[in-house]
C-alpha cells in the first residue's frame, strides 16, 4: 500500500447547525467553528469534515442542496468559510466538504427550470417518468418513507426520489450533468478544500427501465425499499473512476466514500491501491441487525456483536487500504448509547469503546462531542423531534401495532436527533452552544458532560481521547498503530475483545473486558511497556492479566 498523506491523520466530523452559534440566532454557524479551532487542534485532530452548509431549505437538514457554490446565509458566507480553511491551515488542518452529488433540492435551480420545461435539456438532469396505469412508474419505496415517485402537478408524469420528495435524483447517465457536477467539485478543491466525504454515493446507478423493476412488497404498504434496485444496479465503477479521474485525482484530494453494502469483490476498487475513494466508513458495525421492516423490528447489537463485526471488517479489508473507523455521526444514534448495554454508559466503558475503534486498522473519524461522551437525549413526545426518518419510522411502528410509548422508545434509540443536539461546551443554560434558542434541545446531561468540566479532569473522556491521539502520532508506535497489521487474539472468549497491531519493530495488545464482570486472559508473551489503562493498577500474575469490568488496556508484548 502506498503511503499517503491522509494515513496518519485524525479525523473530526463537525454539524455545523449544532457546534456553536456566534450570533444568538439558535443556529451553528461557521465562525462558531473558528472560534473553535484551537480546541479542535488541542485535541489533536488533523482533519475537519464540515457537514453539508451549502444554501438548502432544510428538509433533510442540508442534505437537500438548492446552490452548491454558495454557504446558506444561516450558516454564514463564502468569506466566512474562506477565513475558516485559512485559519484551520495555520494550525495544520485540513477541510472536507460533504459532496451530496446523488440527489440536489428540488428548490435548485435545475430542478425549477426542469419542472418549467419536464421534456426540456433540463429535465434530462433528473429522472421523470410517465405513469404507468395511472399510478406510479413501479413500487420502489424511498429511504425516508412512502414512494420513491413524485406527480409532477398537471401532467402525467413522476420524478424519482430515493429520499425525500424534496430531494429529486441527478441523472448520472447524463454526461451534460456530470460535467457541471465536476465543474463544481473542482470549484471548491481549488479554493482550498482538502477533499470531501461523499454522501449516498452507491445510489447513482440505477436500473433500467424503471416500469420493468417492481419488486415483490417487504411492507403492508405494497412497496419495497429502493436498496432492492441498487443492488441490481450495473455499471457503478465506470461512473466512479470518470468522478474520480475528473476531481479528485487530480488534485490529490482525500475522499471518504458513503458505501453501504458493496459486493466483496469490488472492495479493491473502491479502497485499493487505484480505488474509486481514499477510504470508506466501516458501517458493518453500524448495520448490524437491521432489516426492511422498520426500526421498531431491528434487533439491538451487543458486545459479542460489535466484536465480531470489527473482526469481520478487519479481516475483509486487511492490508489493501485504510477503512475510516466511526462510531457514530450525523446520521446515527450516539455510539456509547448504542453500542454500550443500557445503564452501562460508564467513563471507563466510554473510554473502552474509543479504544477499540482507535486502535483498529484505520483512519479515526471522531463525530463532535465523542470526544466527551455525549449520550442519546430522552424524547418525552414525538413533537420533540425534528429528524424526518425518525417521524416516518414512528408512523411505521405505530401500523404494526406498537402503543405510541413504545413507538417514541424505538425512535429514540434510533434517532438522528441524538447526534444533532448541540454540542456541550460548559454547563450553562444552552451548554454553551448560543445565547438564544436552540434549534434543537440541550440534552440535560450537560451539566455533568461539557468540555469546560473534562478539559479539567485527568480522567475524563475527553482527557483520553487526547492520550490516544497523542500515542497514535507517537515516534515510536505511531507506523505501528496505523500501519501494523491487525490480528485477533482469543476471538472466541465471550466477553473479551483482544488483538494485536504488528508493525515491524513492535507488537501491541490491546485488550478489552466488554462486561461488568471481571476477567482472565493468558499473556501471549512478556509485557514491555503499559501504553494505556483505563483502569485501577495493572494486575499480572502467573502470565494471566486480570482485568476489571469495562477495563481496557493497550501493551506492548
Amino acid at each position: 500500500m502506498q503511503r499517503k498523506w491522509w494515513h496518519k491523520q485524525v479525523a473530526y466530523q463537525i454539524y455545523p447547525k449544532s457546534f456553536r452559534d456566534t450570533t444568538g440566532n439558535g443556529i451553528g454557524d461557521i465562525r462558531g467553528i473558528t472560534e473553535k479551532l484551537d480546541y479542535i487542534k488541542d485535541l489533536g485532530a488533523d482533519i475537519i469534515w464540515l457537514s453539508p452548509c451549502y444554501c438548502s431549505p432544510l428538509a433533510d437538514q442540508g442534505y437537500d442542496i438548492s446552490d452548491y457554490y454558495k454557504i446558506d446565509p444561516r450558516f454564514g458566507s463564502n468569506e466566512d468559510l474562506y477565513e475558516l480553511i485559512r485559519e484551520a491551515e495555520k494550525r495544520g488542518i485540513k477541510i472536507l466538504m460533504d459532496l451530496v452529488i446523488n440527489h440536489c433540492s428540488d428548490e435548485h435551480a435545475w430542478f425549477q427550470e426542469a419542472l418549467r420545461d419536464p421534456y426540456g435539456e433540463r429535465a434530462k438532469y433528473f429522472f421523470f417518468e410517465k405513469e404507468v396505469d395511472g399510478h406510479a412508474p413501479n413500487n420502489w419505496r424511498s429511504y425516508f418513507g412512502g414512494s420513491a415517485w413524485e406527480k409532477v402537478p398537471g401532467t402525467d408524469l413522476y420524478y424519482l426520489h430515493l429520499f425525500d420528495r424534496k430531494q429529486p435524483d441527478l441523472n448520472w447517465e447524463n454526461p451534460k450533468m456530470r460535467q457541471e457536477i465536476y465543474d463544481m467539485i473542482n470549484w471548491w478543491l481549488d479554493r482550498g478544500v482538502a477533499g470531501f466525504r461523499i454522501d449516498a454515493i452507491m445510489n447513482i446507478k440505477k436500473t433500467f427501465p424503471f416500469a420493468a423493476w417492481s419488486f415483490q412488497p417487504d411492507r403492508n404498504d405494497g412497496l419495497s425499499t429502493v436498496s432492492q434496485m441498487i443492488s441490481k444496479a450495473e455499471g457503478l465503477g465506470d461512473l466512479l473512476t470518470d468522478l474520480k479521474n475528473h476531481t479528485f485525482r487530480p488534485h490529490d484530494a482525500f475522499t471518504v466514500g458513503e458505501v453501504f453494502n458493496e459486493k466483496p469483490e469490488d472492495l479493491p476498487k473502491i479502497i485499493g491501491e487505484e480505488g474509486y475513494f481514499s477510504t470508506m466508513f466501516d458501517f458493518n458495525e453500524t448495520i448490524f441487525g437491521q432489516n426492511n421492516k422498520g426500526w421498531y423490528s431491528w434487533q439491538m447489537i451487543t458486545p459479542e456483536d460489535y466484536k465480531k463485526c470489527v473482526f469481520e471488517t478487519q479481516s475483509r479489508v486487511g492490508d489493501r487500504a485504510l477503512i475510516a473507523t466511526i462510531i457514530e455521526n450525523h446520521d446515527e444514534p450516539r455510539g456509547v448509547s448504542h453500542y454500550l448495554p443500557e445503564g452501562e454508559q460508564t467513563v471507563e466503558a466510554k473510554k473502552l469503546l474509543g479504544t477499540l475503534q482507535f486502535f483498529a486498522r484505520g483512519i479515526p473519524f471522531i463525530y463532535q462531542g465523542q470526544e466527551i461522551g455525549m449520550e442519546n437525549k430522552p424524547f418525552a413526545s414525538i413533537e420533540e423531534v425534528d429528524d424526518v426518518s425518525s417521524k416516518d419510522q414512528y408512523q411505521v411502528a405505530l401500523q404494526n401495532g406498537l402503543t405510541e410509548a413504545e413507538a417514541l422508545k424505538v425512535v429514540s434509540l434510533y434517532s438522528r436527533d441524538n447526534a444533532r443536539t448541540p454540542m456541550q461546551w460548559d454547563d450553562s443554560e444552552n451548554a454553551g452552544f448560543t445565547s438564544g434558542t436552540p434549534w434543537l434541545s440541550v440534552n440535560p446531561n450537560k451539566d455533568v458532560i461539557n468540555v469546560k468540566a473534562e478539559a479539567e479532569d485527568p480522567d475524563s473522556v475527553l482527557s483520553w481521547y487526547k492520550k490516544m491521539i497523542r500515542l497514535r502520532k507517537d515516534a515510536v508506535y505511531g507506523d505501528t498503530i496505523v500501519y501494523g497489521t491487525f490480528e485477533s487474539y482469543l476471538p472466541d472468549v465471550p466477553g473479551l475483545m483482544s488483538f494485536f497491531r504488528r508493525g515491524e519493530d513492535h507488537t501491541l495488545l490491546i485488550a478489552a473486558n466488554m462486561q461488568r464482570e471481571e476477567q482472565d486472559l493468558t499473556l501471549p508473551g512478556e509485557v514491555k511497556a503499559l501504553l494505556l489503562n483505563n483502569g485501577g493498577a495493572l494486575q499480572i500474575e502467573g502470565g494471566r492479566l486480570h482485568l476489571q469490568g469495562w477495563q481496557v488496556v493497550v501493551l506492548e508484548i
